[in-house]
């Protein structure tokens, strides 16, 4: 009876010691679990999971955490451990953060990829590691324009337009081709269309398919071999969980990190075509970015949103230089 005892008390310790040793770390983000910043992150959960190295890695989507804007702080205090986060949101609180949401600075998503790997966001991450941050897995998503009546690929095409545009960056620029901005989120475009308040509108090529837009216009310039719109939105963790790790946990989560990058960015590149497609299907025109307009819409954002930027933050330019450096 003793031994009983000993035995049923031996794995009643046994179980409270594994379930102690299975650390647990949280993941936030605004987003549903169909979207592909969710698959990024539920990629580094199940890959973690499988090195069975004591971290269970758990993900509240859709701001059920904290609201989307306001998850850089939390982060930064280890209220949370993980984020999946569009880093332009914390713009006002780093102003050089601004940049990961700039016309012009990213062609395509090839050259995303080139810019992750830069001088430029090795400076970024230097800002981020300030407020106790890293970058766990890098990422760009892109977007195009959409027009009711007429295609839009060049500043010409917006002149005397209404428009939408996704970040305070592209308003700027916009307004400087002759647009009038009505701001509003992705989700009004479609009404705001309908009555005839919009003209055009530019977003990421998941919300053009998710709102339905293609019911809408004449005509869509997605994201090809140029695009205007990228927005870096990368899952970060708070740099002192990650140090606190052992070397096997740490070892786990950068393997799984670099098979989600590599998801990431095919699955960037997937949502432009498929948005492409979506538009096609439904009798909608499709137009194409020349280089040539994509310099001309760069030379516009230099006047404008660059400027904007650079009078905000004197000392941007040199980071703004880095960022145009790379080819």
């Amino acid at each position: 009876m003793k031994l009983t005892t000993f035995a049923a008390a031996a794995t009643l310790c046994a179980t409270a010691f594994a379930a102690q040793a299975q650390q647990e770390l949280r993941v936030s983000h605004q987003w549903s679990e169909g979207d592909v910043r969710h698959k990024v992150a539920q990629m580094v959960a199940d890959e973690v999971a499988a090195a069975d190295v004591g971290l269970d890695i758990k993900i509240f989507p859709s701001q059920s955490l904290f609201k989307a804007r306001e998850q850089y702080k939390p982060l930064s205090r280890g209220q949370v451990d993980m984020i999946v986060f569009p880093l332009s949101y914390a713009g006002g609180l780093r102003n050089p953060y601004n940049l990961t949401l700039m016309p012009g600075l990213v062609k395509n998503h090839d050259h995303a990829a080139r810019l992750n790997d830069s001088e430029f966001m090795a400076e970024i991450e230097t800002i981020l590691n300030e407020d106790d941050i890293m970058t766990l897995v890098p990422g760009y998503l892109a977007g195009g324009f959409a027009g009711t009546e007429e295609c839009i690929t060049a500043p010409e095409d917006v002149e005397g337009k209404q428009m939408r545009a996704a970040g305070k960056a592209f308003e700027q620029m916009l307004a400087g081709a002759g647009a009038s901005i009505a701001s509003m989120s992705s989700a009004e475009i479609y009404n705001a269309m309908q009555t005839g308040v919009l003209d055009a509108a530019n977003t990421s090529s998941s919300s053009f398919v998710s709102y339905r837009i293609y019911e809408q216009v004449a005509c869509f310039t997605p994201a090809g071999d140029y695009a205007l719109w990228f927005m870096y939105q990368p899952m970060l963790m708070n740099k002192s969980t990650f140090d606190g790790l052992n070397e096997e946990q740490q070892q786990a989560l950068m393997d799984a990190a670099e098979k989600a990058e590599a998801f990431y960015l095919e699955e960037a590149k997937k949502e432009d075509g498929e948005a492409r497609d979506v538009f096609a299907e439904n009798g909608v025109e499709i137009a194409e970015m020349a280089a040539e307009e994509f310099e001309t819409w760069r030379a516009l954002a230099q006047e404008t949103a660059y400027k904007a930027f650079l009078e905000g933050s004197p000392e941007g330019q040199k980071l703004l230089d880095m960022a145009l450096s790379v080819e």
